[in-house]
């Protein structure tokens, strides 16, 4: 019978824990994730001549995505506090699509991970977007967040896969 993979956020008798990460050994560890906005036309336009009536959208978001990559041991339940020794959040503006991509960077040294962190700061900077552009058209859609990469940990390094490749 092939070994069934245990799950680290259950415990023997079933119930929900926090993995204990006291005997992991600290590592420099990064994650980077991407999102978008799609804005369409009108809202697109009002964001790239910084005349949407709540300020500078993409000023905002960033200082946004930068806090919530800090605060997310507070939104998700099992993720570890983390001691970030770098947070970069680039909102770029892409007129063919109409859409703002986001783009995370995080870092740490510590026993555990900054992917969520990456994604969090993401999601937030994206949720930013559509909350300072909502009034403008309710047809904005966030869209396509995901981990490009992560580097150090036991799981080892990660990039995805380039579209079309194998």
């Amino acid at each position: 019978m092939p070994d069934v993979p245990t799950l680290t956020h259950v415990n023997q008798q079933g119930n929900v824990q926090m993995v204990d990460i006291s005997d992991k050994g600290d590592s420099a560890r990064t994650a980077v994730a991407a999102g978008r906005v799609l804005l369409g036309e009108e809202a697109f336009a009002l964001v790239k001549e910084n005349r949407i009536r709540k300020g500078d959208v993409l000023t905002v978001a960033q200082i946004a995505g930068i806090m919530g990559a800090k605060q997310t041991s507070k939104l998700i339940p099992l993720c570890h506090d983390v001691m970030m020794k770098g947070v970069d959040v680039a909102l770029t503006l892409n007129d063919e699509d109409r859409a703002v991509e986001i783009r995370a960077y995080t870092k740490t040294i510590g026993p555990t991970g900054v992917e969520m962190e990456a994604l969090t700061a993401v999601s937030v900077a994206a949720l930013t977007v559509y909350d300072m552009c909502k009034s403008v058209s309710k047809g904005l859609e966030i869209t396509g967040i995901h981990l490009l990469a992560k580097t150090g940990g036991q799981g080892g390094d990660y990039r995805k896969p380039a579209p079309g490749s194998n």
